[in-house]
């Protein structure tokens, strides 16, 4: 893929049985992105490898891929630890009150007082709803992306605007 910006869905963790099927572990369990006939990156450090997904179906909570030139044990062992990716253009459009996990990376989370808490440095997919991890030197807060919480996300500022519930940011 030429310089589009990539996108990380998931992690190759591991093979599947002997005709080089691939264990992914989606970072949103929810995702659809991946498809027969996409086209994906696999990154590893720097190094990245273009592939067509040839198949996909689910297997208890990971999802199992089958990419063209991946057809023995040893050429999918080769491929574990690969984060799977895409173009960020070849991603669906969000629509305007939904966000990609990777849009809010990076975020300047602020309470409706003015209160600076941190940035989102990772997102995580729970059964209930969407967490964000918030980090400032050595604090950590999860902040849960729910209405009551949420007030405001400001995407040209990168700023996540919060109203905490009670005890949401006790240390």
């Amino acid at each position: 893929m030429a310089a589009a910006t990539l996108i990380a869905l998931g992690e190759i963790v591991n093979t599947h049985a002997t005709h080089g099927e691939l264990r992914v572990r989606l970072f949103n369990p929810a995702s659809t992105a991946l498809t027969a006939g996409a086209r994906v990156v696999l990154r590893r450090g720097t190094q990245e490898l273009e592939r067509r997904i040839v198949g996909v179906r689910p297997h208890k909570r990971l999802l199992l891929l089958t990419l063209e030139a991946c057809d023995s044990m040893s050429a999918a062992e080769a491929l574990v630890g690969c984060e799977v990716c895409v173009s960020e253009d070849d991603l669906p459009p969000a629509s305007p009150d939904e966000l990609y996990h990777y849009q809010l990376l990076g975020m300047t989370v602020v309470t409706t007082a003015g209160a600076e808490i941190g940035v989102v440095t990772e997102v995580l997919a729970l059964g209930s709803n969407d967490v964000c991890v918030v980090r400032a030197d050595e604090r950590e807060h999860l902040i849960p992306l729910i209405a009551d919480v949420v007030r405001h996300i400001d995407r040209a500022d990168k700023r996540l605007v919060i109203d905490p519930l009670p005890g949401l940011l006790d240390v």
